[in-house]
């Protein structure tokens, strides 16, 4: 028998990386918002990396901040090591990665969430959705509560049917020995949702008073300070160290011996793992050629002695995890903490969501995370803050907030998704994005605060900053082109001091900026700023500068797309009634059911001359007889 146990706007299931975003999301929007986890003491726990951003990753998480998510906020208060990636490199592929205090970074999180208004947290096991007329109406759980809200957003990471693997050892279980949630996974495949059959793992845990860290290569945290959210004035700057060690053929050879062992290829192991995180034994094989491969050996928080040895995830049995942890260098006397293991899990077919993360099945359901086939905290809560948002405005009656693959990486992640599907764990690279250069990590409040400010997620206080910033980097951009540089002695002086070709006559401090070997300091000594510029603004101009040329051809590209992302397809188009357009064509797109003529040509297995077919229907105005229609024969 259940019982009723409130009315909501808003359910989110789950308490993860995606969850909470949603959660947060959702109630600051003002809906009324209810957040139903297994277990609090696991809210935002970290169950695999204890780590923050990276390449295409950090980039994610200051899009979260620019659009008003706390992933950021909460990383600048709790991590213990930060380093910018890339520097070496141009803007585009510049990331920054925080080491976390995974148990500080859980509790911080669960505090702003109890302290956020609009917002309850509660422990619960949801086991069924209500669902009525293919519209969401809420949720039961396992003691028979009965919730009922207008928005639902399932965000339920690997615990749906979550089995550990462990050598030949398998039991249901989420990440760290946590409960699984069993029957709500088997309810989704009743109500009709495709599901499949994922993997993930993590490496062991060490003491890390039993390393020698004599024969491992310090890894440091920047000194310059550093933050991903734009709010963030006061840094951490005792941080701890990280450290280099190498695997070696002793360890490469115990592997292989072992392999028969291995759940991997011993069939244990059904779900597909994520091809960008490798085990160790799946490195070892199809890396064969390599005498080696890099560990990492990172802290878990600041009180305790657990160390994440990255780079050696493996469902490998735990006596064998010991002898391979002894023949790394710095390795050789270590105590294991916790082994490494394999977790498999459900997740649904991302094909089966709208660009919003609404399934297109059950009215004002969404779904977050990895349950969408993603891996990765950033990848989740780049969704649960977009899923969050959405599920809000369904319930305030608002359009849907959808980012274009131009504007940010949430939007590649999420169109990629939707439009593509995934075979595998997917994960964020700064090759999936077209755009890289117009997506960077030091202009995400430039592409995203104002959405965030207008869909009331950033207070007026931080937009009026933002907008005074802009106006400074037109006025400074205008400034150095407008100012110019006389070749004099001083000015040959600091060219050549840069390494930089003679000055032969006199250019605009802009055109003098665009050499590579000169920085915005350079140039600035010579034609100085009658006020002080911050240094966001200076590296805003100096960016948009130097780059101005590649810049210009990819916002070209980005105007040709828009006018296909601008031609609308109907939700309900048939196009198995389309002639001319080729059957594996006409099943993809009946599938995914592309709203627009850019997303049908991003469809996998849609050819340009099944665009071209599109595009004389929408253009001869066919497209209304084909919605609805009986099908008729077409060509293949």
């Amino acid at each position: 028998m259940s019982y009723h146990g409130g009315e909501f706007d808003v359910i989110v299931i789950g308490a993860g990386h995606a969850g909470v975003e949603a959660g947060l999301a959702s109630a600051r929007m003002g809906a009324n918002t209810l957040m139903l986890t297994l277990n609090l003491d696991a809210v935002a726990y970290m169950p695999c990396n204890p780590s923050v951003g990276g390449p295409a990753k950090g980039i994610v998480v200051r899009e979260i901040d620019a659009l008003g998510g706390e992933m950021a906020r909460n990383i600048d208060k709790t991590h213990i090591q930060m380093r910018m990636l890339n520097t070496g490199k141009g803007p585009a592929v510049r990331a920054l990665r925080a080491q976390a205090d995974k148990f500080t970074y859980q509790h911080e999180m669960k505090q702003t969430i109890e302290n956020t208004e609009n917002l309850l947290l509660r422990q619960g096991m949801v086991e069924q959705l209500i669902v009525e007329d293919n519209k969401i109406r809420g949720v039961v759980t396992q003691t028979g509560a009965a919730y009922h809200a207008k928005s639902v957003i399932v965000t339920t990471g690997t615990y749906l049917r979550g089995k550990v693997i462990l050598g030949d050892l398998a039991y249901e279980s989420g990440p760290n020995n946590m409960k699984p949630s069993v029957n709500l996974s088997y309810h989704l495949q009743e109500l009709g949702f495709e599901m499949v059959r994922f993997k993930t793992g993590t490496p062991p845990r060490v003491n890390g008073q039993t390393i020698d860290y004599e024969k491992t290569e310090i890894q440091p945290g920047d000194d310059i300070p550093r933050a991903f959210s734009y709010e963030t004035t006061s840094f951490i700057t005792d941080q701890l160290p990280c450290w280099l060690t190498y695997t070696n053929e002793s360890t490469h050879e115990l592997i292989n011996g072992n392999l028969n062992r291995s759940p991997m290829y011993s069939g244990m192991i059904e779900g597909t793992g994520p091809r960008y995180c490798p085990s160790i034994e799946d490195k070892i094989v199809r890396f064969n050629d390599k005498p080696r491969h890099q560990i990492f050996l990172e802290p878990e928080g600041r009180n305790t002695q657990e160390v994440y040895v990255q780079g050696l995830s493996t469902s490998l049995p735990e006596d064998v995890q010991h002898e391979i942890l002894k023949t790394i260098p710095g390795l050789e006397n270590v105590r294991m903490m916790r082994p490494g293991y394999a977790i498999e899990y459900d997740a649904i077919v991302p094909t089966q969501l709208w660009p919003s993360l609404e399934t297109k099945k059950i009215e004002g359901l969404f779904t977050a995370g990895q349950i969408n086939g993603t891996s990765g905290y950033e990848e989740a809560a780049g969704q649960g803050l977009m899923a969050g948002i959405n599920a809000a405005r369904k319930v305030q009656n608002k359009e849907a907030l959808i980012l274009d693959r131009s504007e940010a990486y949430i939007g590649v992640l999420i169109d990629d998704l939707v439009t593509k599907g995934t075979n595998e764990p997917y994960r964020l690279l700064t090759s999936r994005a077209e755009y890289r250069l117009l997506l960077r990590h030091d202009n995400a409040d430039l592409r995203l605060t104002e959405k965030g400010h207008n869909i009331g997620l950033i207070p007026d206080e931080r937009y009026d900053a933002f907008v005074n910033k802009k106006a400074a980097i037109v006025a400074e951009i205008k400034r150095l082109e407008k100012t110019i540089i006389k070749a004099d002695e001083e000015a040959k002086k600091v060219v050549e001091e840069a390494g930089s070709a003679p000055m032969k006559e006199a250019v605009s401090a802009a055109m003098l900026l665009k050499r590579p070997e000169l920085t915005y300091d350079h140039v600035t000594r010579l034609a100085p700023a009658t006020e002080k510029i911050d240094a966001d603004v200076a590296e805003q101009v100096e960016i948009q500068i130097k780059y101005e040329g590649y810049i210009s051809k990819q916002m070209e590209q980005v105007e040709r797309l828009r006018k296909m992302e601008n031609k609308k397809l109907p939700e309900d188009l048939d196009y198995m009634a389309i002639n001319g357009i080729a059957t594996e064509a006409r099943q993809k797109l009946a599938e995914v059911r592309p709203l627009s003529i850019a997303q049908a040509s991003r469809v996998s297995g849609v050819n340009p001359s099944d665009v071209s077919v599109l595009l004389v229907y929408m253009e001869q105005g066919q497209l209304k007889k084909v919605t609805h229609e009986e099908p008729t024969e077409a060509s293949g």
